[in-house]
């Protein structure tokens, strides 16, 4: 026959109890008797297994599901000086958050790898002065445990901000004035930007034109020089900025239609701007590729 332990004067319940639910949320001491492991043992299980054996491991997952208890983060977070968060900040106007297919390509990846670490991703959005000062202000309080900096302009201050409080960072495109200094994980835009241009060229096109990425970012840079790398110093009428919207790509690809109109060929820095410029050229009556061939980067769904 079964026992059955009551509540006591501590507020605890023990081994074979009924769950309270609605009474009060059970604790740590609950987990415990529920185990039949000390105290220690729970919380030693519950900050990583150190010095815990596998059956007490299980002993605890088990009266963790059966009891319900949730780990209080703040309280954990006192004791291991962890926040356990990594903040995703996106140097860009909010607006590029849900246009840009890039960004959310990021978070997922970046969202999911955390959760197998049971780790929070947090969103930033530091597209203006004051935000990345309000950002800034809270990733160097303590609040995360490192930062991914996405989209980083050359002149953003958040990064020595963060290197010089010691928040761990990884960009994502080369961190301009911090490639030595900051690990990141970028493609090869300089090469990337060559193939395409080489294809162009590859299948008779001779009037080559360009719609840049921002000037001021590693792929606006790094995509620009390799487009140079096989026209050379093209003229400044076959090169037209943009800025990765769809928007910027319809007006480069309508200033590029003005001052090189015998165009043949257009290698755009980006997949959203190449939408956008293929807009404007259809509009023009320009057929693609029979008139102008259009080459984007990114290998984008858009």
């Amino acid at each position: 026959m079964g026992r059955r332990v009551t509540r006591g004067r501590s507020g605890g319940w023990g081994a074979g109890a009924d769950r309270p639910g609605a009474r009060s949320r059970p604790t740590i001491d609950d987990v415990a008797a529920v185990a039949g492991v000390s105290r220690g043992t729970v919380s030693r299980a519950l900050n990583g297994g150190h010095n815990v054996s596998s059956a007490a491991q299980e002993a605890v997952r088990r009266a963790v599901a059966k009891t319900g208890y949730v780990v209080n983060q703040h309280a954990r977070s006192l004791v291991t000086q962890r926040a356990n968060s990594v903040a995703f900040i996106i140097s860009e106007p909010q607006e590029r958050l849900f246009e840009d297919p890039n960004f959310n390509i990021l978070l997922h990846g970046c969202a999911k790898a955390l959760a197998e670490y049971d780790y929070t991703l947090l969103l930033a959005l530091a597209g203006t002065r004051a935000d990345r000062e309000r950002v800034g202000r809270y990733l160097t309080s303590g609040h995360v445990d490192g930062a991914l900096l996405v989209s980083t302009h050359s002149g953003n201050p958040l990064v020595g901000e963060l290197r010089a409080s010691g928040v761990p960072v990884v960009a994502c495109g080369k961190p301009l004035g911090y490639e030595r200094s900051v690990a990141h994980v970028a493609a090869d835009d300089r090469d990337g930007a060559r193939q395409m241009v080489e294809h162009l060229r590859s299948i008779g096109r001779r009037r080559i034109g360009t719609i840049t990425g921002p000037l001021d970012t590693p792929g606006g840079v790094e995509r620009l020089a390799g487009y140079r790398d096989i026209v050379g110093d093209a003229e400044p009428a076959l090169v037209a900025t943009g800025d990765y919207t769809r928007a910027a790509g319809g007006s480069a690809m309508a200033s590029l239609l003005a001052s090189a109109p015998d165009l043949d060929a257009v290698f755009v820095a980006s997949d959203l701007m190449a939408a956008g410029a293929l807009e404007v050229l259809h509009a023009a009556g320009r057929r693609v590729p029979e008139d102008i061939a259009v080459g984007g980067f990114d290998d984008s769904g858009i």
